[in-house]
């Protein structure tokens, strides 16, 4: 494609679809249309967007472009004034703007379905021409239908006449996807089991392992193996991580360490480096330092950990009083027994150590040993004295 801005209409076709949004912002694959659209242009060297959209569906169309891509947008006012803006700073080399007035997918000509629903709402537009319209308020459409020159079915650009159309694209769009990622060096298991959103990024030598759903602005380091049956959204991943049946939202974790299987991250979490986060492990809105160890069935919750501490199975920080969440404080080098309940707001000092089974409600300070259970008493010949009969 030889010109680098793009104009893009989000028409208004709710009354048409009888759908609560445009068809531009309905879900493909968990991404929406416009996301795919946006990350396809950007592919074919397209890095400055201009998009006219109504001001409730703004945000959410805003959300859709690449983040490297120049983006200016208008809504309900001043569309011809930032709109001339926009075209004037152009380079000098751009003879033409692409304009896309409604609902299409650009893909590889070779991919599409069988059925497709003719040529797509896009056209190259004469940018002298087009700023001039601008300056004259003509009407912008039927300028756009006259001097236009349509971008054929063979240019790979498809028209979305009915939101149906989608579901015989989502296929078409999954493996230009993982195409995008096994050029750049991914191993996907099995292309027929793999979702990935257009936005996602994967390191070269990562695997992707059946069952795999990467979505949102996830983006994942090299050699990693993900899967079998993970969903990251959103998250951040370092080099040489596992991810094993799991699900990442809204996080980061850093290099070299274990997640799963079957551990849930929560948003606002930071996960550092040579960490595990074992079987039934759930961490939410949580710091956790390099080298800590969390092996199984724990929930840390508003937690700051610092780093090589290690959780005993059953440790649970008891963040929530009904009315506040309060933030456990646990030090380096620390360690936590089995069965342990941290009670919030508390402090774990500096290479202290907390009892197996306790429940600590004060704060225990460096290289100490917190004990809060009651102390064990056996009652001889208990058993003896009182014989309970079966049933």
């Amino acid at each position: 494609m030889d010109t680098h801005s793009a104009v893009v209409f989000l028409p208004n076709d709710m009354a048409r679809t009888g759908l609560p949004r445009p068809t531009m912002l309905l879900p493909v694959l968990g991404s929406p249309l416009l996301a795919w659209l946006a990350d396809a242009l950007r592919a074919r060297g397209v890095d400055r967007f201009f998009l006219v959209c109504r001001s409730e569906f703004l945000e959410e169309a805003k959300a859709c472009f690449p983040a490297s891509a120049e983006l200016s947008c208008a809504s309900d006012q001043n569309v011809a004034d930032l709109l001339h803006v926009f075209l004037s700073t152009a380079g000098d080399e751009e003879a033409e703007t692409l304009v896309i007035t409604g609902p299409m997918i650009l893909a590889e000509p070779g991919l599409r379905p069988t059925q497709t629903s003719g040529a797509a709402p896009a056209c190259l537009v004469p940018r002298d021409a087009f700023m001039s319209v601008l300056d004259e308020k003509f009407s912008l459409m039927d300028f756009l239908a006259h001097r236009g020159a349509p971008c054929a079915g063979n240019e790979g650009m498809y028209a979305v006449t009915d939101p149906m159309d989608l579901a015989d694209w989502q296929p078409v769009l999954r493996r230009a996807s993982l195409r995008r990622l096994t050029a750049a060096g991914v191993l996907v298991w099995d292309p027929e089991n793999c979702y990935v959103a257009p936005s996602v990024e994967v390191g070269a030598g990562t695997e992707l392992l059946p069952g795999t759903i990467l979505r949102g602005t996830t983006v994942i380091g090299r050699d990693c193996k993900i899967g079998p049956n993970s969903l990251l959204e959103n998250a951040s991943v370092g080099d040489r991580t596992t991810v094993n049946a799991s699900q990442i939202y809204d996080s980061a974790v850093g290099s070299d360490t274990a997640v799963g299987p079957f551990a849930y991250v929560r948003p606002g979490c930071c996960i550092g480096d040579h960490i595990k986060l074992g079987d039934f492990v759930e961490v939410k809105n949580s710091v956790i330092g390099n080298g800590t160890k969390v092996s199984h069935l724990t929930y840390i919750g508003d937690s700051d950990v610092g780093e090589r501490v290690n959780f005993g199975c059953g440790t649970v920080t008891v963040n929530y009083d009904r009315a506040k969440k309060h933030r456990t404080t646990i030090a380096d080098d620390s360690f936590i027994g089995c069965n342990t309940n941290l009670i919030a707001p508390v402090t774990v000092g500096r290479g202290s150590y907390i009892a197996a089974g306790s429940t600590i409600t004060d704060d225990v300070p460096d290289q100490a040993l917190g004990i809060a259970r009651a102390r064990q008493y056996n009652k001889k010949d208990w058993a003896t004295r009182h014989k309970i009969k079966e049933k």
